[in-house]
């Protein structure tokens, strides 16, 4: 049964027709947390459509509405808790691997699940690899236990997704490969005096503010998957127009070697990213 077939004796087809049919579901067939978008007009149903997603996916022990856009350098949101348990950390499961986490502590799309599968077959053997903003490690996690790879690090300023970092090392036995680091990778980079062979910037808001430090990291050869922001009636364009005035800046030599649309970001917005070989 879905969802709009429970809630259709309980909303007017008015009501339906606001409501936000998709929403994210986090954890496994034990545990698990559903996060939906529910609009102004509909609060007052609120506990009638947490009940009916609790009623179909009897997996879910909580549901948090969404009541306010990602902030911060945590890259956090504020949620209500609709209905169910306080306690809303998870194991989440995707591609053989296993993320202890917090969705209201920490950073973590579901929806990010076959772009971290792209990335990962993308990787050669015994790559060394940089990523920046790993928050609780699924990058990272995923390329090492699908490729066999030198080392890999991923740094992370929020100590919560760090600490969760940490854990999910441990629980997906890839302790000899990956590296989690606490810290701003403007001041964890230098410090690390590392080459890399592959860099990821997944912090679309911002992340080519960073080219300067993952240029430091780089070396002839060296290809960057870069997200950003941009335009549905220019894709690409905005964060293409970014890149050139950076490499300028910086007098650096590139190639775009792929484009790709990731997922919607908002109204007429996508996420988007660049896959870029330094000469």
């Amino acid at each position: 049964m879905s969802i709009e077939k429970e809630l259709r004796v309980k909303l007017t087809e008015e009501e339906l027709k606001k409501l936000v049919k998709s929403f994210d579901i986090i954890g496994s067939r034990e545990k698990a947390v559903a996060i939906i978008e529910i609009p102004d007009e509909l609060s007052e149903k609120k506990t009638l459509i947490a009940e009916a997603i609790m009623k179909v996916h009897k997996n879910v022990v909580a549901v948090l509405r969404k009541k306010s856009p990602r902030k911060g350098t945590f890259r956090l949101r504020k949620y209500e808790l609709l209905l169910g348990e306080k306690n809303t950390e998870v194991l989440h499961k995707e591609s053989g691997c296993r993320f202890l986490l917090d969705p209201r502590k920490v950073y973590f799309s579901v929806r990010e699940s076959a772009e971290r599968l792209r990335i990962s077959e993308k990787v050669k053997e015994n790559e060394k690899i940089l990523v920046m903003f790993g928050g609780v490690a699924p990058y990272p996690i995923v390329i090492a236990k699908k490729r066999d790879v030198n080392k890999i690090y991923s740094i992370e300023i929020n100590p919560k997704a760090h600490e969760y970092a940490i854990k999910n090392v441990l629980l997906n036995k890839v302790g000899d490969v990956v590296i989690p680091i606490l810290g701003d990778v403007r001041e964890i980079c230098p410090l690390i005096r590392q080459k890399f062979d592959r860099i990821l910037m997944p912090l679309p808001e911002k992340a080519y503010e960073f080219l300067d430090v993952a240029l430091s990291c780089s070396k002839k050869g060296t290809i960057i998957h870069l997200y950003g922001v941009s335009e549905e009636k220019n894709l690409f364009d905005d964060l293409e127009k970014k890149v050139v005035l950076e490499m300028k800046k910086l007098n650096k030599k590139y190639k775009t070697i792929e484009r790709r649309k990731v997922l919607p970001f908002g109204p007429r917005k996508w996420k988007v990213c660049l896959d870029i070989r330094i000469l």
